[in-house]
């Protein structure tokens, strides 16, 4: 995907989104960035990833250009640090963009200790609403930086391999490395 053709979709403005990419052991992400902290960390092949890029573009009333800044060039190094097992916890500035609800989910995700999973129904309850599942689920599934919001470690509440726009091949991955996953069971946060 071409994100920069995404701009003739956009208004014209002089705030940026700095975009870069980075090549990982299960793909090629791209990682955008405000002068603020990241924005974007998205595999390049996420479902539905023009209409999130756009969504944010918007969001941020911004432009993409291809660059780095230090937000980007410290994720990166944390990043090799993580798929090497040598980090459990981001560092980096964040932007977190979504409604009022959206930030909530995310902040629970960013909550969720390296090594443990959680369920729909038990980040819902950590909410304050049993009955919001769909909700989390759908917030989950708006969340723009993966990898770092963990929303991977979110699983099914039968143990089951659920709900990730990187794809389900990566969600097992990702909690391998982790050592979420044991062959036999699921450990729950």
């Amino acid at each position: 995907m071409d994100i920069f053709s995404l701009n003739n979709k956009l208004s014209n403005n002089s705030n940026k989104i700095l975009i870069s990419s980075y090549k990982s052991k299960l793909g090629l992400i791209f990682i955008g960035a405000v002068n603020e902290g990241i924005c974007l960390v998205e595999f390049h092949d996420r479902v539905h990833l023009e209409k999130t890029l756009l969504k944010l573009a918007q969001t941020l009333n911004t432009q993409f250009v291809e660059e780095e800044n230090e937000h980007i060039l410290k994720l990166k190094e944390e990043l090799d640090l993580y798929f090497n097992q040598k980090l459990q916890k981001f560092t980096i500035p964040l932007v977190l963009t979504g409604t009022d609800f959206q930030q909530k989910v995310f902040q629970a995700l960013l909550e969720i200790p390296f090594g443990k999973t959680t369920t729909y129904k038990q980040q819902a309850i950590k909410l304050g609403d049993v009955k919001a599942i769909r909700a989390v689920a759908t917030a989950n599934g708006l969340n723009k930086i993966a990898i770092v919001v963990p929303c991977h470690r979110i699983i099914g509440s039968d143990g089951s391999m659920i709900g990730y726009a990187g794809g389900i091949h990566r969600k097992e991955a990702l909690l391998k490395l982790e050592n979420a996953l044991n062959q036999t069971e699921l450990t729950l946060f």
